[in-house]
Order: structure tokens, then C-alpha cells, then sequence
């Protein structure tokens, strides 16, 4: 006995191939199931390229919650544009503190007070500003061998080697000239570094760099 086959499209399971009865389905119905299988499938396509730009971000929430996993009470930074949405979460994060200094320099000798005091502070500053103040950073943190992480905006970084600023270019070179552990932090999937960092600053009883090399992406909403 022939099956018997009924006028209209039929949608089969995602992915497969749709197959409908031209001669019996009318003309609307066929149109119809077209559209919605076209709109599932730029859904589908939009949910797959969010995924994908998300694991290709670092955002301020995963960096906000590593430094609270590694105990840090005091955030001690100098404002820039570039971490304006990671300062309104540090600043609604109670178990914080921040502690606003007018120039790099004077981020160095802050941390080593809170440090001595028992508290656990972090520095957040650009690479432009850790050069700046590369005599504050050896006479403090490194001469009294307080372990404390630096968390570095990589200002003119790119991934394919075609910095954009010159700030990039000698940031590397800089700590490598002070003897200073660094690591780079792209994404999320990189943010793991940070509880490494701290780790190595322990271990070190210095400071440990970390290079956000994704500061102009991720931290800007």
C-alpha cells in the first residue's frame, strides 16, 4: 500500500534537507515555510557569532571576579578612559576599596603602605604610566620585596605585531629590563593568568605583571 502524501511543505529536523510537494502544496504555504527557515537560520547564525565575539572579549565582570578570588582589598589606580566600565564594577564591589593617585608613580608607594599595613592591594595602570615610573616601582615595590600584581593596560597592542603606539613597543622590553615575570591576558579564557600572576608575586616577593592586551575591546561597553 502507497503512503499517502499530504499537500504542503514538511520541515524536517534542522540541518537535514527540506523537501516539499510542489504539485499538491499551495504556493503561499511554500513561501511561508521558506521565510521561517531563513529567520532560524540567521538566528542560529547570530547566536553562533555573539558566542564566538564573547570568547573573544575579556570583560570586566571575569577580570572583577579573579580579584576578588585572590583576596585584593584595595584596587589602587590611575583613571583612564579605557577601564571606565571595569571602575563602575570595582566601585558597586563592596569587598573593595580604590584608592585614586595623580600619577603612576605614586601607585608604587601606596601599594607597599597598604601591603605593610596587611592589606592586599593591585595596581591598575597603562603601559604608558608603568614606564613613567620605573624608579618609583624599583625603590618600592621592588627594593622592599612587596609581592603585588600589576595589571597593565597594553596601550597600541595588537596580536599581529603591527603595534599602533610606541608604548607598545617598549612595554615588554621595559619589564624584561627590571627582571619582572609578566603574563597576557587576551580573553576570558586567558584570565586564569591573573590568579598565576598573584601566585608568582607570592613566590617573588615582587612585583608580577599582567599585560591586558584586549583593554580598547573587551572593557568598553
Amino acid at each position: 500500500q502507497k503512503p499517502v502524501v499530504k499537500a504542503g511543505p514538511r520541515r524536517l529536523p534542522f540541518g537535514s534537507i527540506v523537501r516539499y510537494d510542489y504539485a499538491l502544496a499551495p504556493a503561499r504555504d511554500i513561501i511561508m515555510a521558506v521565510c521561517k527557515l531563513t529567520a532560524h537560520d540567521l538566528c542560529v547564525q547570530r547566536e553562533v557569532l555573539k558566542m564566538t565575539q564573547q570568547a573573544a572579549e575579556l570583560s570586566p565582570e571575569t577580570v572583577l571576579e579573579e580579584l576578588k578570588k585572590n583576596g585584593v582589598t584595595h584596587v589602587v589606580w590611575l583613571p583612564d578612559s579605557e577601564t571606565n566600565w571595569l571602575y563602575l564594577l570595582m566601585q558597586a564591589e563592596p569587598t573593595l576599596d580604590l584608592i585614586t593617585v595623580s600619577r603612576e608613580g605614586q601607585a608604587f608607594s601606596t601599594a607597599a603602605g597598604l601591603a605593610v599595613g596587611g592589606a592586599k592591594p593591585v595596581i591598575l595602570i597603562q603601559n604608558t604610566g608603568l614606564q613613567e615610573s620605573g624608579d618609583s616601582m624599583r625603590g618600592w615595590v621592588m627594593g622592599m620585596h612587596i609581592p603585588v600584581v600589576l595589571m597593565v593596560g597594553y596601550r597600541g597592542y595588537t596580536r599581529h605585531g603591527d603595534n599602533t603606539d610606541t608604548a607598545a613597543t617598549y612595554t615588554e622590553p621595559f619589564l624584561n629590563a627590571y627582571n619582572i615575570k609578566y603574563y597576557l591576558i587576551e580573553n576570558n579564557d586567558d584570565a586564569s593568568r591573573i590568579t598565576r600572576a598573584f601566585e608568582e608575586a607570592e613566590k617573588a616577593q615582587g612585583p608580577v605583571a599582567v599585560l591586558v592586551g584586549d583593554e580598547f575591546h573587551g572593557f568598553n561597553r
